[in-house]
């Protein structure tokens, strides 16, 4: 071990020499692109492989009634695998990874590189109605920061590592590599400049040549483009904008509501039990919904709803086309319901496989309709529709419209699609965005007030650290103290002009600026029979250590004009951040950053 960390530095040492910063980074987003890409093939092999063995022989060869039973069990393995093997919490995918990028200076835990290969397979091919497109892109970012942490590259790198390996990770799930692209500058808040841009493309080219390498032409969504776009149905998707905002409010409300009632039930077990029971019913009576649903999608964009319909409890055959139609909406409306007790029973994945199932579903079921009633007149491509419909989802949900076009026309091979994709992703991400102001990935965050945006100087502000520019060198009063114990012990001592005053508990006060006793302070006579309190004044805010975030502290500065604020940490005073030393803080980070 020692030999090889001897030779390891060795190395570092020879690269520092021969190889300039600029050809490392794109030699490691080569690298990271094929890990990445690596990782992909192995979680998809490893869930497509339980899945076929579980629903494929004995769900199908025995009973049904393992339906019920399949997703309790995977959950219940992964809670343990969790708690007994990994010991550490396994984030959800991509909101891991904005955390790590905005609060953990790009920092992700070593264990989130091998976690999710083996807790998502677990929770989708037992039929966890999630995807894995969320714990690929963790798995590959997580590989990227360490790679880099390993290379002692410098923290703006490290950033860039991560989002080359998640571009990396989307280009191999989907064979997209603009649309990886795409995603890491969308999703991610990279910014897309001449230095970010080289590392992004080879990392997703890297990545899509692993996958061809190992799993060959194969694709996720198999679709051959055989109708055209044409004008008359123009009006029709810019209908189809409308309901997929409104299938994309509902996506989320329904999200944002279940997890926050899971999030009260402290104990793991209570929800496993919970959450388990309801996903194995809606699994059992609805088996559409049974892990990613990527079969799904396919029959509908190649065969229609035939191959959905089989072996359906409702025995709801192909001549009713209002029960069908009906039968597809319910799947929209439970699918965002058994995803979300997925994740609150203590399952791992992602919701973008869930996004492009109720997406492709509503556009279908529009299509549908439109096409049964006699009212218009005019016959719509289900199968355009459904891909269409799929973008309009990842543009509300996500509120990712650039690569929601890209994905698709990706998919499509072709641009024939690109109009009517322009028109609904933007509608749809317009009126969603009017209701719901952040996408599932980053609410959390943005709550917070720590996510990263394209905005730099709130980008800034959020890379910042609070304890960075708390300082406590300030001599502490007494409210009681005479002010001849204030000159002596404090102004004399000091090279400081104002001091906090502190009771007993450590609580703060009141505050004394020089100022307040500078008249005083030559009256001897006012020396023993005035006191702290007598001068002490109250800070015109407090800075909240727990809660503030550096955002806010800039505001508080600018509401209340003053140059140093105290801080409150647990209820007790904890020192002073100053104006200035805030300001050059962000000016320095603001280098570091834009370098």
């Amino acid at each position: 071990m020692r030999k090889s960390r001897i030779l390891f530095h060795r190395f570092l040492k020879w690269r520092y020499r021969h190889i300039s910063n600029q050809q490392f980074v794109s030699i490691a987003s080569a690298i990271i692109g094929f890990l990445a890409g690596a990782g992909a093939v192995v979680l998809k092999n490893v869930t497509h492989f339980i899945q076929e063995l579980l629903e494929g022989k004995i769900i199908g060869e025995f009973h049904r009634a393992f339906y019920f039973v399949f997703p309790i069990i995977g959950l219940l393995l992964v809670v343990l695998f969790i708690k007994y093997i990994v010991k550490k919490k396994v984030g959800h995918g991509i909101p891991s990874t904005l955390f790590a990028l905005s609060q953990q200076r790009g920092i992700m835990p070593r264990h989130q590189m091998w976690a999710s290969l083996i807790a998502a397979p677990i929770t989708v091919g037992f039929g966890g109605s999630v995807g894995l497109e969320g714990p690929t892109v963790a798995t590959g970012a997580a590989l990227g920061s360490n790679f880099a942490r390993l290379s002692h590259l410098n923290q703006t790198t490290r950033m860039l590592m991560i989002g080359a390996a998640s571009a990396g990770a989307m280009s191999a799930i989907f064979k997209a590599p603009i649309a990886g692209i795409v995603f890491a500058v969308e999703i991610l808040s990279l910014d897309l400049t001449l230095a970010s841009m080289i590392p992004l493309i080879l990392a997703s080219t890297t990545a899509i040549l692993t996958t061809y390498f190992f799993m060959g032409d194969d694709v996720l969504l198999h679709f051959q483009l055989q109708d055209k776009f044409i004008l008359k149905d123009v009006i029709f998707y810019i209908f189809l904008g409308v309901v997929s905002s409104v299938v994309s409010i509902y996506f989320s409300k329904m999200y944002f509501g279940l997890s926050g009632y899971f999030e009260k039930i402290g104990d793991s077990y209570k929800r496993l039990v919970l959450g388990g029971i309801l996903i194995g019913v809606i699994v059992y009576l609805v088996p559409p919904l049974y892990g990613e649903g990527y079969e799904v999608i396919n029959s509908l964009l190649k065969n229609g709803y035939a191959e959905v319909l089989k072996n359906n409890i409702f025995n709801i055959t192909i001549n009713h086309v209002l029960l069908i139609a009906l039968f597809l909406v319910a799947l929209v409306i439970f699918k965002v319901i058994a995803m979300t007790l997925t994740f609150g029973a203590g399952g791992i994945g992602g919701v973008f496989a869930p996004t492009l199932f109720t997406g492709s579903i509503a556009g279908y079921v529009f299509a549908l309709l439109i096409n049964y009633s006699d009212v218009f007149q005019h016959k719509l491509s289900t199968g355009n529709f459904a891909l269409v419909g799929m973008a309009g989802l990842m543009a509300g949900v996500l509120q990712a419209p650039l690569m929601a076009i890209f994905l698709i026309a990706e998919i499509t091979g072709g641009y024939e699609l690109f109009v009517p994709l322009m028109i609904v992703a933007s509608i749809s991400f317009i009126i969603t965005k009017k209701y719901i102001p952040h996408n599932i990935y980053a609410e959390e965050l943005a709550k917070k007030g720590q996510l990263l945006t394209h905005d730099k100087d709130l980008t800034v502000l959020t890379l910042m650290r609070l304890e960075s520019v708390v300082e406590k060198n300030f001599i502490k009063l007494g409210p009681s103290m005479t002010l001849r114990n204030i000159l002596y012990q404090g102004v004399a001592k000091s090279t400081r002009n104002f001091f906090p005053v502190i009771d007993k508990d450590d609580k703060l006060i009141g505050i004394i600026l020089l100022d307040d006793i500078r008249e005083a302070m030559f009256n001897q006579k006012l020396y023993d029979t005035t006191t702290a309190k007598d001068y002490m004044s109250h800070p015109p805010d407090n800075i909240v250590y727990e809660t503030d975030s550096m955002r806010d502290v800039m505001a508080k500065f600018q509401k209340s004009g003053a140059w140093n604020l105290p801080v409150i940490r647990k209820g007790k005073y904890y020192g002073f951040v100053s104006k200035s030393k805030m300001l050059t803080a962000y000016r320095r980070q603001l280098i570091n950053f834009t370098q």
